[in-house]
């Protein structure tokens, strides 16, 4: 039960495959918050830094994924059209 752990939620036990979705969606809205952040935006080195590094880190949790994926949420990913990735991720 390595890849598992306790949702709270339900009750149950998340797969590998629920953790990795849920990190991604963290990811995705950590990087929206980043982008609305005004007070960052007036550091412009330090927002672009925060950026590109939450932008490596949904880079890397996709690539992560179990395939197959879902052919929406892919195309997202792959056009980086990431408010519509959240919104997917969000409706599951």
């Amino acid at each position: 039960m390595k890849n598992a752990s306790l949702d709270s939620r339900s009750g149950g036990l998340q797969t590998a495959e629920s953790n990795a979705l849920v990190n991604l969606r963290q990811a995705l809205g950590e990087r929206l918050a980043i982008i609305g952040d005004e007070e960052s935006r007036r550091d412009e080195p330090n927002h672009i830094a925060r950026l590109r590094a939450v932008s490596s880190k949904i880079d890397k949790l996709a690539a992560a994924l179990p395939r197959p994926i879902d052919p929406r949420l892919a195309h997202y990913l792959q056009r980086r059209i990431y408010d519509k990735a959240l919104e997917f991720l969000e409706q599951l």
